[in-house]
């Protein structure tokens, strides 16, 4: 697929049924567009099997009820939907964007009880989300942002409008010649990429930090769970910014990301060493498996 992503071929499933991507709109005046009112989840299809399908499905409805609205519909068909999407547009290696939204209707202010949800699934080709860094590692800068307390946003839904900092952090990123913004939090405690947990290495260990104010991914879970199983110590805990030094390698994950080994974050470098090659590599056979 080329071109726009508002003007390509296929289907989208939106509000029960396929539509042809092009038709896939929403009204100017739709809540969310204005207030942010809306969450998301990205998943990865490979051979034909969304890796881990329900458990997004979970946490997106989760999400929602984060941020106070329900989806009209269950685990089960928004399951049905995705697959559906996917086999409309012929892919069985594929990215599957599912969201949930707070369409236009009677409401117009910062309140929206009264408005529609609505629901969407689309899938489309996406290759790797750092381009080759898999292979000599991502370039990251540090933002100015920092991820905001648990007692400001809700940390663990997957909504929209938590990205708006994400967003700005990685076009400053991208200008400086990185692929990503490494973030810290409101503590100045070490948190995550833009789009992607972080893991970093030292003495054979590994340290990643304490998922307490930003979104515990689920390659993140499976990454741990790969870890433990291969009898690798696993600390999940706060990361002060000066020891990012004293590491010798690092990676990122996330649906989009996979893993990802890091070369570089501001000033500190890392090695492309064995241990980010190998969970890499595991994960991928795992995904396929």
């Amino acid at each position: 697929m080329a071109g726009g992503y508002d003007d390509r071929d296929g289907k989208i499933w939106m509000d029960g049924k396929l539509v042809e991507w092009r038709d896939a709109n929403v009204h100017l005046l739709t809540h969310a567009m204005h207030y942010a009112s809306s969450v998301f989840e990205g998943e990865r299809a490979y051979n034909g099997k969304i890796f881990r399908s329900e458990d997004h499905s979970i946490r997106l409805r989760k999400s929602a009820e984060l941020i106070d609205f329900e989806i009209p519909y269950t685990v089960e068909e928004i399951e049905a939907a995705k697959y559906e999407t996917m086999k409309a547009n012929g892919l069985t290696d594929a990215y599957v964007r599912a969201i949930a939204w707070r369409g236009a209707g009677e409401d117009m202010g910062v309140a929206s009880a009264r408005n529609p949800v609505r629901f969407a699934v689309a899938a489309w080709e996406w290759g790797n989300y750092y381009g080759d860094a898999k292979f000599k590692g991502a370039k990251l800068d540090i933002s100015k942002w920092k991820r905001p307390s648990p007692e400001t946003i809700p940390c663990d839904a997957k909504a929209a409008g938590l990205y708006m900092i994400c967003t700005m952090s990685k076009h400053a990123a991208e200008a400086k010649g990185c692929s990503d913004a490494m973030m810290f939090d409101y503590r100045g405690y070490v948190a995550e990429a833009t789009g992607a947990n972080m893991f970093f290495v030292k003495n054979g260990e590994v340290h990643t930090p304490l998922a307490d104010c930003f979104l515990n991914g689920l390659t993140r879970q499976t990454v741990i769970g790969m870890l433990k199983e291969k009898g690798i110590t696993v600390h999940e805990r706060h990361i002060m910014p000066e020891e990012l030094e004293g590491f010798e390698q690092c990676w990122l994950t996330g649906t989009a990301a996979e893993v990802t080994p890091v070369g570089q974050i501001g000033d500190y470098n890392f090695e492309v060493g064995a241990m980010a090659r190998d969970i890499s590599e595991s994960y991928e056979k795992l995904v396929r498996s």
